[in-house]
């Protein structure tokens, strides 16, 4: 097997990258031509998270809908499975959105439905902290609440993915018992090769595949271990997934940060979702796996004997058949 070759006959799908959120900013929105330049077919993009709000999430949206939209030939905004292959078929990058924290539809439930219309196919449970819906990684989670079952079931109802990224323990477990989807851990690594508590141990990523869901390892230095971006560090982790899980249920979500900059921002102003001692304070100085480094990753798979159709499935098989089974 060609790894080059590989990546170009597999459908390739990079489920969350953080672009900057500044709404009347445009002069950062043609980095988007890396996930293109990188044989990327479909990317999920972050329009809010953590503390933001409605406003935040909406601004956000609005702002990436009207760049893209302008550029028919080079994007597509997905809005049903088929503009998958449509955009892939026409060398066109397809964009759907994602939210990380469920504090984008604050109290209102009819937001998810909105959000749904304008792209949005995933939305997280908790970020970190606490919120109306359930338990974060980083905070005394007390499990589902009867307003975050509210949540999921509109969520289904509408066709939105549930994930359990950044979210509490119990919240997890009482997410994978409630939800009659498939439930995904969008951009989370395995907590038995670093132990971190953004990290999910093996018990949570069991849950996730019974649930028929998807494992993407993210990128993130600091959870990869030691702020280390290397492509054999991230493979280390993917291997670890798919020896626990099989193949079926791994896929890629990156989380990579186009502006440090503003992250290390972040981080100052978000002092509470982003605590000292765990290593957040490297802030601009963070490594992240880019996009470009897929090759790289897929030529370390066939070194270690994956077959073609397992790279396939993690390369973006997987997150498809979500999607197909879940999207309306």
């Amino acid at each position: 097997m060609d790894a080059k070759a590989l990546l170009r006959s597999s459908l390739v799908w990079d489920n969350h990258g953080c672009l900057p959120l500044r709404p009347l900013d445009e002069a950062f929105l043609p980095q988007l031509e890396l996930y293109r330049s990188s044989g990327i077919d479909v990317a999920m993009i972050n329009i809010g998270f953590g503390e933001q709000g409605v406003e935040d999430h909406v601004r956000m949206l609005a702002h990436f809908r009207r760049w893209i939209s302008a550029r028919p030939n080079e994007y597509l905004l997905i809005e049903t499975v088929e503009d998958i292959d449509r955009a892939r078929a026409t060398g066109r990058l397809a964009i759907g959105f994602d939210i990380e924290g469920a504090n984008g539809i604050a109290d209102q439930i009819s937001l998810i439905s909105l959000y749904y219309d304008l792209g949005v196919r995933w939305m997280l449970m908790a970020y970190n902290r606490n919120n109306r819906v359930g338990g974060g990684c980083q905070d005394d989670d007390q499990g589902l609440t009867a307003f975050g079952r509210d949540v999921l079931d509109e969520m289904a109802r509408v066709g939105m993915v549930a994930c359990c990224t950044h979210t509490g323990y119990r919240t997890v477990r009482d997410v994978m018992d409630y939800s009659k989807n498939p439930v995904i851990f969008s951009h989370s690594n395995p907590r038995a090769v670093y132990d971190h508590p953004r990290n999910v141990p093996d018990d949570l990523l069991r849950r996730c595949a019974e649930s028929g869901g998807v494992v993407c390892p993210n990128g993130i230095g600091i959870f990869l271990g030691n702020n280390d971006s290397s492509t054999d560090t991230y493979f280390r982790h993917m291997d670890h997934v798919v020896q626990l899980l099989g193949a079926d249920h791994v896929g890629i979500g990156l989380d990579y940060v186009f502006d440090l900059a503003e992250l290390g921002d972040y981080v100052v102003e978000m002092k509470g979702t982003f605590p000292d001692g765990l290593g957040y304070e490297v802030g601009a100085g963070l490594r992240c796996v880019s996009p470009s480094q897929i090759e790289k990753l897929v030529e370390l798979q066939i070194k270690a004997g994956y077959a073609e159709g397992d790279i396939q499935k993690i390369l973006g098989g997987n997150l498809l058949r979500v999607a197909k089974a879940v999207w309306k």
